[in-house]
């Protein structure tokens, strides 16, 4: 039996995605760009995915640029708000932002931007106030992060989104995990820029969209052909494009009906496993993705018991789920958003997240509890024996 709880990092292509892409791949092959027959039909192909993927977060088809994925989305928001500035200014960004912000952000603090990071409280979430304290004179973009990937905390996006209109800069937000699983609405949200990812709503990999409010500047990473109004050069990805418009189109037909089913799974399992104490829930339990758990391990040391330990012991089980500590050359980190949200270095090393999909059922929820909770008791006793061993080394050393 193999159970998959890892739709946060992707998800399976849906079999009508694939389809249209064989369809594709066969029928419409051409360049895009190119101003014959066959060009023409792609460039359909392409237009017809736009409308559809406008559709998902209720926005005009000429506002969504087609990318690579969420990363180069996100990369060009904010390089291509920073690239508009020919000196530095201010940015503001949330300190548990996915590191295709995070790490962009940072390159243009070494370049001499000035950069504030919103703290969050315990549960992951922004104080609206933070905001409102942290904006300046220089303030040109403000990026926070919708539904947070690692602990699934929803952000106040409209109010945030208000607060920086209010004050007239320009307001980005990551949506990657948000689409497809909670309403979108970009005209209510007060946004200038969104991301979106296919691969994290049943389409293929490779294929992404940055929203841009029709009339607002940016400035192209990308130099070459001026495909896609200018701000994104290259001749587009037709069939993983196609996949995406499909996979976009269908999530909104089934968003509301799947966010009630996914919510019920999971505060299914949240409650089966609310009895184990070495099991910490972090993240916030109302504010969050309809998909989403995560939890801190009590006993985690780094080496014998970490996140990474109970990612592999659940996948010789047949149970995929992820980890938040990173790895490095074979050394764990601890996980910068646990950190962020005040965990302590050896917390922030036990972090896991199970998250939820469309495959998913109450037999799938109801057997990982099971699994995991023997996991849990073995390493647990094993821990106790390693301490037992070592206080009567110690004794006996005395």
């Amino acid at each position: 039996m193999q159970i998959y709880l890892d739709y946060s990092a992707t998800t399976p292509t849906r079999p009508e995605a694939i389809a249209t892409m064989q369809a594709v791949l066969n029928q419409q092959w051409g360049n895009p760009s190119s101003l014959h027959e066959w060009g023409n039909r792609a460039a359909l192909v392409v237009e017809q995915a736009r409308i559809q993927v406008a559709g998902l977060i209720n926005a005009v088809p000429e506002s969504i640029i087609f990318t690579s994925g969420g990363t180069e989305a996100d990369n060009l928001a904010v390089m291509g708000v920073a690239r508009c500035y020919p000196v530095p200014q201010h940015i503001i960004i949330s300190s548990v932002e996915h590191s295709a912000v995070s790490e962009p952000v940072r390159m243009l603090e070494n370049w001499g931007w000035e950069v504030t990071r919103l703290g969050v409280d315990g549960k992951g979430r922004i104080n609206p106030e933070d905001l409102k304290a942290a904006l300046q004179h220089n303030t040109v973009l403000v990026s926070v992060i919708y539904g947070q990937s690692e602990v699934g905390t929803v952000q106040p996006i409209a109010e945030l989104g208000r607060i920086t209109k209010i004050h007239g800069a320009l307001f980005h937000t990551d949506a990657v995990q948000v689409a497809g699983r909670l309403a979108i609405d970009v005209n209510n949200l007060g946004i200038d820029l969104l991301s979106l990812s296919s691969h994290k709503i049943y389409g293929p990999l490779g294929a992404g969209a940055l929203y841009v409010r029709p009339g607002m500047n940016l400035i192209p990473l990308l130099g070459g052909g001026g495909q896609e109004q200018g701000l994104r050069s290259g001749t587009q990805a037709t069939p993983a494009i196609a996949g995406f418009g499909v996979a976009a189109e269908l999530a909104g037909q089934e968003l509301e009906t799947e966010r009630l089913r996914l919510t019920e799974l999971r505060d299914r399992l949240f409650t089966k496993l609310a009895d184990i104490p070495s099991l910490i829930p972090t993240g916030d339990r109302i504010h969050r993705l309809p998909h989403h758990l995560s939890f801190s391990l009590e006993y985690a040391d780094g080496e014998k018991i970490s996140g990474k330990t109970l990612v592999r012991q659940l996948n010789l089980a047949g149970i995929g789920i992820s980890a938040g500590a990173a790895c490095n050359s074979g050394k764990l980190s601890p996980s910068p958003i646990l950190l962020a949200m005040g965990y302590s270095q050896i917390a922030a090393l036990g972090g896991i997240r199970l998250t939820l999909g469309k495959q998913t059922t109450a037999a799938d929820v109801d057997w990982t509890a099971i699994v995991l909770k023997q996991v849990l008791q073995r390493l647990t006793a094993d821990l106790s024996l390693v301490i037992q061993s070592t206080s009567i080394t110690c004794q006996l050393a005395i």
